[in-house]
C-alpha cells in the first residue's frame, strides 16, 4: 500500500504506475542485498551458518530418537523431519525477531527519498523467506542424493507449504513491527509469546500421531497447517498429513487488516 500511494502522485496514471513499481521493486531489490551485505558478509560464517545450524540440529535430533526409538515407532525418517521443522521454526522465529525496533534500527536509510520504513521491513522479510528456504535446499539436496531423505513428493505442494509458513509469519511480523515501537513491553512480552507458541507449531510432531480429540484442537492452530502443508510436499503420500490453507489465509488476512494501518500509525512516532 505504501509504495501505491507514491506511485499514484505520478503524472501519468497508466504507465507511471508500472514505471512506479518497477522502480519500487529496485530499491527493495537494493535493500535486501544491503541487508544480505551486512548479516552474510566475509567477515564471519554468514550465509553458511544458516545451513550449517540445521544440520547441527539433526544430528542431536538423530541421536535423541536412535535412544528412544521414536523413528521405529512412527516410521518416519528423522532428518526430513528434523530439517522441515528446523526451517519452518526458523523463519517463525527470524521474522519476529527482524520485525521488532525494525522501523527505529532503519531510521536513517528513510532520509533517502524512496525509501520507507515499510520498504526496509519487507526488504528484511523477503530476504528470511528467500535465505532459510536456500538454506533448506542446500541442506536437504545432499541427503537427498546420500538417500537419507525421500525425493520430493509434490513441489508445487512443497513451495505452496513454504509460502504459507512465509505469508503468516509476515503478516504477524506487521503487528511486532508495530507494536514494537509504540510499546517498550513488546519486547519482554514477545520472546515468552514465541516460546509459548512452540508446543502448538507442529514443531515436535506430526498430527497423524495424535488422538482424534487432540487432533481437533490443534487445527485451530494455523501454524500447524503451515507445516503439515510443508511436510506434506517432501514426505510421500502414505505419511497422513492435515492441513487447510484456506484457514491459514484467513488467518493471514486478519493479521495484516490490523497490522498494516498499526504500522503506518507506528511509523509516525518513531523516536528518531
Amino acid at each position: 500500500m505504501i509504495p501505491l500511494l507514491r506511485m499514484i502522485e505520478t503524472d501519468d496514471q497508466g504507465r507511471s504506475w508500472f514505471a512506479g513499481l518497477r522502480k519500487q521493486a529496485r530499491v527493495i531489490g537494493a535493500l535486501m542485498l544491503r541487508e544480505a551485505m551486512s548479516r552474510f558478509g566475509h567477515d564471519n560464517l554468514g550465509f553458511f551458518w544458516i545451513v550449517g545450524e540445521p544440520i547441527v540440529l539433526m544430528i542431536g535430533v538423530m541421536l535423541m530418537w536412535a535412544v528412544t526409538g521414536e523413528a521405529a515407532r512412527h516410521s518416519v525418517a528423522v532428518i526430513p523431519f528434523a530439517l522441515t521443522g528446523y526451517a519452518f521454526i526458523t523463519m517463525w522465529r527470524h521474522v519476529t525477531g527482524r520485525s521488532m525496533h525494525c522501523m527505529t534500527q532503519s531510521t536513517p536509510l528513510t532520509f533517502h527519498r524512496d525509501v520507507s520504513y515499510f520498504d526496509v521491513w519487507l526488504a528484511k522479510m523477503l530476504l528470511e523467506c528467500v535465505a532459510i528456504f536456500g538454506a533448506f535446499m542446500i541442506a536437504y539436496v545432499p541427503f537427498a542424493l546420500l538417500d537419507l531423505a525421500p525425493p520430493i513428493n509434490d513441489p508445487l505442494l512443497l513451495v505452496g507449504g513454504w509460502g504459507l509458513i512465509c505469508a503468516f509469519s509476515i503478516s504477524f511480523g506487521l503487528l511486532i513491527a508495530a507494536w514494537s515501537e509504540l510499546s517498550e513491553l513488546a519486547e519482554r512480552i514477545v520472546p515468552p509469546i514465541m516460546y509459548i507458541t512452540l508446543p502448538f507449531t507442529g514443531l515436535f510432531y506430526m498430527v497423524d500421531w495424535l488422538p482424534a480429540y487432540a487432533q481437533r484442537a490443534i487445527m485451530w492452530s494455523p501454524l500447524v497447517s503451515c507445516i503439515e502443508m510443508f511436510r506434506a510436499g517432501l514426505f510421500p503420500p502414505s505419511l497422513a498429513t492435515h492441513y487447510d490453507p484456506m484457514y491459514v489465509i484467513w488467518w493471514c488476512i486478519g493479521f495484516t487488516g490490523v497490522g498494516l494501518p498499526a504500522f503506518l500509525y507506528a511509523q509516525r512516532h518513531v523516536q528518531l
